[in-house]
């Protein structure tokens, strides 16, 4: 392409764009107004079409966005919060309880890595429970080896202060 001539993109796809028509120039370069999949025009330099870096009015963004914070809907629940603890207090050396758990290599399984994962083993944390190790209090927070457990229970699974 020589330099100066502006590749005519009317009609072309690019994600969900169409292009309608050229707009303007700004700064030397063609702004192109698309219509989007959605209903939406978008103006969008030439380069960035070409080079598949704008696809979308920005709906895709929020879009993908809105689907990552809601998968779930659970972010603020006892039972999330209690799967963030237990990574906390396995992974990060800088978290309350490391110590106990992270530095005696308690490990959470990979699967449960993924919050969703977890709930479908576990459940949902009931009122007044926590999540215990059980039967094994040195084991690893795995599929098998957990409960919700009443204080009282839970009590009664600690293991000895010299495991500790």
């Amino acid at each position: 392409m020589a330099r100066g001539h502006i590749l005519d993109l009317t009609g072309q796809r690019f994600g969900r764009l169409v292009v309608e028509r050229m707009q303007d120039m700004r700064k030397g370069r063609a702004m192109w107004l698309c219509q989007c999949d959605c209903g939406n025009m978008a103006v969008v330099q030439s380069g960035r079409l070409t080079a598949k870096r704008t696809q979308s009015c920005g709906c895709y963004r929020r879009e993908n966005s809105a689907a990552m914070q809601t998968t779930h809907s659970m972010t603020r629940s006892p039972t999330y919060l209690t799967w963030v603890s237990m990574l906390q207090r396995c992974e990060n050396p800088k978290a309350t309880g490391y110590k106990y758990y992270g530095e005696k290599n308690v490990v959470v399984c990979p699967r449960w890595h993924d919050f969703e994962l977890f709930l479908e083993d576990v459940g949902c944390r009931p009122e007044g429970r926590t999540l215990d190790r059980y039967p094994n209090p040195a084991g690893d927070y795995e599929p098998g080896n957990v409960r919700w457990a009443t204080p009282k229970e839970q009590s009664q699974n600690k293991r000895l202060k010299f495991d500790l």
